[in-house]
């Protein structure tokens, strides 16, 4: 990967202003809304069955999340997919929560087996249960993984025939044939809620503007990261982090972005 190809990328996004729908979780959505701004896209939160395919047709990426799911979420989730999957944009999923019950685990394996997911965005519990690598998973956080999660994620890509991101103190980004890994962020990024959630809506930012998947989501990984580290320097405890968050991540460029991403090919 070349610096380069991060700044373009970056200015892209900025200049374009994508329009993101979402369909997404109650507990973060507004978070999930000003990062997009934020990143440099349009978010739009629309779930309402009546309207979700006349929105997701006009979208430029559509991001799925199941943190709050209910039988009706699902059913427009599936209506918007298969809009987005008609018109070729991209689809990611973020399955909160996955294995932490049954009804979670199996809304997950539905989207999957009726959409074609573009990205999904887990963390390494929710990746473990869905490739079948005895993820552990605690409410919506991860305990533990068995087994090696760079090579869990590549052949649970390879096989499913998509882009899986591994969030984590280094996230792993892979489509089954290269792997990358990307080592920015900061441990403070844990003190609140809904910043995996943000992340998928940073990484559907990037989505909608290029068709390198692998690419998109280790670049908004990288800034969301970057972000992360420079709100950690002048915070003072987990709410003065979150809003120098969305300053930070706000007022990132693209030259920052290349000149700061700490991005490795395996």
């Amino acid at each position: 990967m070349k610096k380069h190809q991060l700044s373009d990328l970056f200015s892209q996004v900025r200049e374009k202003r994508p329009l993101i729908h979402h369909i997404t979780n109650y507990v973060t959505v507004n978070d999930c809304a000003n990062i997009t701004l934020c990143a440099g896209g349009a978010p739009v939160m629309a779930e309402a069955a009546e309207e979700v395919e006349e929105m997701a047709a006009v979208a430029s990426a559509l991001v799925l999340n199941i943190g709050t799911l209910n039988r009706v979420q699902v059913k427009s989730m599936e209506l918007a997919g298969r809009m987005a999957n008609d018109r070729e944009i991209p689809v990611i999923l973020d399955p909160v929560g996955a294995g932490a019950t049954q009804y979670r685990t199996k809304t997950v394996r539905r989207l999957m087996d009726k959409l074609d997911i573009t990205i999904l965005k887990g963390n390494a519990g929710e990746i473990g249960v869905l490739a079948g690598a005895e993820g552990k998973v605690r409410g919506v956080d991860s305990h533990g993984l068995v087994g090696d999660p760079q090579v869990i994620a590549r052949d649970f890509a390879r096989s499913a025939g998509l882009t899986v991101v591994v969030s984590g103190a280094t996230d792993i980004v892979t489509d089954g044939k290269c792997i990358l890994l990307v080592d920015n962020g900061h441990p403070m990024m844990g003190s609140i809620s809904g910043t995996g959630c943000m992340a998928a809506s940073v990484t559907g930012t990037f989505a909608a503007e290029s068709r390198d998947t692998v690419l998109a989501s280790a670049a908004a990984l990288a800034a969301f990261g970057i972000a992360g580290e420079r709100a950690a320097a002048c915070a003072r405890g987990p709410l003065s982090f979150k809003t120098a968050l969305f300053d930070e991540l706000a007022t990132l460029t693209p030259e920052d972005l290349a000149t700061v991403a700490r991005i490795r090919t395996v």
